[in-house]
């Protein structure tokens, strides 16, 4: 027996297999081509003999390897099979999809697992398991979608999401060009860096300090739908009445996550710099700055998602005709419902780079932190 080990996604997925046999075929039958026997005899066979491997006291990397091939070659012709047979699928067709999930699940078990010593395959293991995950949503998504045939205006299957975005590149770039790199990225910039200069002048006087942290609380609970009609009605209807939305919801959470970082010094490292008769400059900016800093980016992490959204909703309220919030209020008027998931993908792709890029700074500029240290983003 010290050649097999347990894998209950394993035992799930031939339990799923044998489940799916009295059911079969995959698809109705009125369906327009429906599975060969060949075809639905190795979308038997990959699954089994991947859920039988995985019992198997084999090393890691090789069981996950032949575990993430087997899953995934097994969905896509579980996929190809049900298209042009939108709605046909059958009970069988499900199972041995949560069949193929479940290996997927084993697969990802085993890479979290794995102990690496070298920093890139550090990296890769850890960009790989939530492309998994990514992978396995759009999978489920789009056999659902097309298998129980979900109407278009429901839900579209993100196959069609995609052609929508390869037939639409230009008017995307011109929609990320209004609202991310003009409304977002000076929104942002200008929100953060006020906020972060406010917060050493909230530290440095009390008064500040007692004055703006109640205040931004209130601003900080105060709708996106309040404020930005006002915005528009102040600053016009281009894109700087968006970037001024952007600065009220990203200035509060980087004033009071700086000064909450400024505080947290420990009293000894204080009184040190004390007897060394260190100015309030000086302590500031080789003490409480550098510990204050998990509690900034920590705020910047924060502000690159707020700030997108924030962007997307003032343009509901009034917009040259482009950006993203205007086609998404336009084309679902028109129930253009694959334009407006392409907006919606392109925005969630925009705004994980964007935290991805503000995290990636964190790690190089606060490496000596015990977070980094320990390996935790």
């Amino acid at each position: 027996m010290r050649n097999f080990h347990s894998s209950w996604q394993g035992t799930l997925s031939l339990l799923l297999c044998l489940a799916a046999l009295p059911v079969l075929p995959l698809l109705a039958a009125d369906a327009a081509t429906p599975f060969s026997s060949g075809t639905t005899f190795v979308i038997f066979i990959l699954i089994a003999a991947a859920a039988a491997i995985s019992f198997m006291n084999l090393p890691a990397t090789p069981c996950a390897a032949i575990l993430f091939f087997a899953a995934h070659a097994a969905a896509w012709l579980l996929l190809a099979g049900i298209s042009g047979n939108e709605g046909s699928a059958a009970a069988s067709f499900f199972i041995l999809l949560a069949a193929a999930w479940l290996l997927a699940w084993r697969c990802v078990s085993i890479l979290s697992a794995i102990r690496v010593k070298s920093t890139a395959d550090s990296y890769t293991l850890r960009l790989l398991i939530p492309v998994i995950f990514g992978v396995w949503i759009i999978i489920i998504w789009e056999a659902v979608t097309r298998g129980a045939g979900i109407p278009f205006i429901l839900l579209p299957p993100p196959s069609a999401i995609g052609a929508r975005i390869a037939g639409s590149i230009s008017i995307l770039w011109t929609d990320v060009q209004q609202t991310i790199f003009r409304s977002v990225l000076i929104g942002y910039i200008i929100g953060c860096s006020s906020g972060f200069v406010v917060a050493i002048l909230a530290d440095r006087f009390a008064f500040l300090r007692r004055g703006l942290l109640p205040i931004g609380n209130l601003v900080s609970a105060l709708p996106i739908i309040g404020v930005a009609p006002i915005m528009v009605m102040w600053f016009g209807f281009d894109w700087q009445s968006k970037a001024a939305v952007v600065v009220v919801m990203t200035f509060f959470p980087m004033l009071v996550n700086t000064v909450a970082g400024l505080a947290a010094a420990g009293s000894m490292e204080r009184d040190l710099m004390r007897t060394y008769a260190s100015s309030y400059w000086q302590t500031l900016l080789k003490l409480r700055l550098p510990a204050a800093a998990p509690f900034i980016f920590n705020a910047l992490k924060i502000n690159s998602t707020l700030a997108l959204i924030g962007a997307i909703v003032a343009e509901f309220f009034g917009t040259p005709m482009s950006g993203m919030g205007f086609r998404i209020s336009t084309e679902n008027g028109r129930l253009n419902l694959d334009m407006v998931w392409a907006e919606i993908a392109i925005a969630a792709v925009a705004g994980s780079v964007f935290y991805g890029i503000v995290a990636i700074v964190e790690r190089m500029v606060t490496f000596w932190h015990p977070s980094i240290r320990g390996g935790q983003t």
